[in-house]
């Protein structure tokens, strides 16, 4: 590692022996569904050092990304900013967004921050100070590193970063650690909205500016990044508090019909890994092979053991997206027990008959067929099919939206003309929910699942401070 990234990991020096900090998190996914207001100020009144909440994630789906849209509806997103606001300014502490608006780009921050402008103006709010930190990818400057020789590593079975990935990204998004939230901390930060963000890390940043470790900093982390999830019995969007020590952190439900125990937050720890031991994160990885879990009482759990291991270089994951086409939906009802039977045949003989108007790969249709394997496809391990009706929602995706929906329409109407074995006529065949055809969004496709070695943890992002008065 270089000198500046080994200069961010040292950090400040430990914190007291007795020191406890104490983490609030309301939510797993800012904006998603609104937080419950309930147990948020039960947890606000315990006095929370900072208020820290993730608004973004992978799970949405490249399309997000790739047009640069926000997955979330915008009052919702307001409604939960509004509540940590109120809070943090009522407490004087840290309020930390982080992956603004669902995927971090410029745009999110841009986004979040007009709205911590307009609570200001509205609660007449301050001074205080608000930092915007951005992650969004120059692709034509990553494309100059590739050429420079950066090195650069494909993650879950890709290939290294190359110019061909990148022509076809509309966006990507750099994926900071807790150094870039460090550092609008030292700058006297009392609202952060980040662009894209390691989860654990929007967690870690406040900890590790206080003097605490990086392996008990990001495990806490990991440990409340999705809030609720991890207490039982199963809920979202109910506010957890953790309670930091120097080796360890007690988990606590602020509502009051959940508990963390020991199996709940264990299983939380393992949740989203591949490994379900280790969490990977710019510059190293949290080894939790040997971590405890202890029951404080009914509703605490106290986890420990977290050994943060260096990574021999410090690399930043980047996530970009491109597009591939336009989009379009038709859904078909099958009731019919010989075409349940024969479905692959129907849709062999779908198939056939967009290909007879439709070739290339710039066309593609794809067949979910519920009651059969329209959740997990090919790696449903029950193969009869046990329904009496199937749902088979054909997606088609061309070049142009006339496209779209002209080869859609063709796929889906010819359930009704498939010729398969004892079908007698098109009654009963096949029932649509209408006879349209939906226009969707565009299909876009994840193109960048990188990572690349940086000579500084914050080189990709760019941090700004501004005096914000509502008054």
């Amino acid at each position: 590692m270089s000198s500046v990234v080994r200069s961010r990991l040292e950090g400040p020096s430990a914190p007291a022996e007795a020191k406890t900090f104490r983490l609030l998190t309301p939510t797993g996914h800012l904006g998603f569904t609104p937080i419950e207001e309930g147990s948020f100020w039960v947890g606000v009144e315990r006095q929370p050092d900072a208020i820290v909440a993730d608004s973004g994630s992978c799970d949405i789906g490249p399309h997000a990304l790739g047009a640069d849209e926000s997955a979330s509806p915008r009052t919702w997103q307001e409604h939960d900013l509004d509540l940590m606001f109120r809070a943090a300014r009522r407490l004087g502490v840290p309020m930390i967004v982080g992956s603004a608006s669902d995927t971090g780009t410029d745009r999110g921050v841009r986004e979040y921050a007009a709205i911590i402008r307009e609570l200001a103006r509205r609660y007449k709010s301050g001074p205080f100070r608000l930092a915007t930190i951005y992650a969004q990818v120059d692709l034509e400057a990553m494309a100059r590193r590739i050429k420079a020789g950066a090195w650069t590593a494909g993650l879950d079975g890709r290939g290294p970063l190359t110019l061909a990935d990148l022509e076809q990204t509309d966006n990507a998004v750099a994926v900071m650690g807790a150094e870039p939230i460090q550092e609008a901390l030292r700058r006297g930060a009392d609202v952060i909205v980040a662009g894209r963000a390691c989860d654990p890390a929007l967690f870690a940043a406040p900890l590790m500016e206080a003097g605490y470790g990086r392996a008990i900093a990001y495990y806490a982390g990991k440990l409340l990044e999705c809030a609720s999830f991890c207490a039982e019995p199963f809920a979202g969007k109910e506010s957890i508090l953790g309670v930091v020590e120097p080796d360890a952190v007690t988990l606590e439900p602020m509502s009051d019909y959940q508990r963390c125990t020991p199996a709940s937050v264990a299983a939380h720890a393992m949740y989203e890994r591949a490994d379900p031991y280790r969490e990977n994160l710019p510059g190293g990885y949290i080894d939790m092979s040997n971590c405890s879990y202890e029951a404080v009482d009914a509703r605490r759990t106290r986890a420990s053991g977290a050994r943060w291991v260096d990574a021999p270089r410090y690399t930043i994951k980047l996530e970009g997206a491109g597009k591939v086409g336009e989009r379009a939906l038709m859904i078909i009802g099958i009731r019919d027990p010989n075409t349940i039977a024969r479905v692959d045949e129907a849709i062999a003989w779908s198939r056939r008959k967009v290909a007879e108007r439709f070739s290339g790969s710039a066309y593609q249709v794809y067949y979910h067929v519920y009651g059969k394997n329209g959740v997990m496809g090919d790696l449903e391990p029950v193969k009869e099919i046990r329904s009496h009706e199937l749902c088979v929602v054909v997606e088609g995706v061309a070049p142009t939206r006339a496209e779209a929906v002209e080869m859609t329409n063709l796929a889906g109407r010819n359930f009704m003309y498939a010729r398969l074995p004892g079908l007698r006529g098109t009654a009963g065949a096949a029932a649509f929910l209408s006879d349209e055809v939906l226009p969707a969004r565009p299909a876009y496709r994840w193109t960048l699942n990188h990572v690349v070695e940086v000579q500084d943890p914050l080189e990709l992002f760019r941090i700004e401070i501004e005096e914000v008065s509502g008054n």
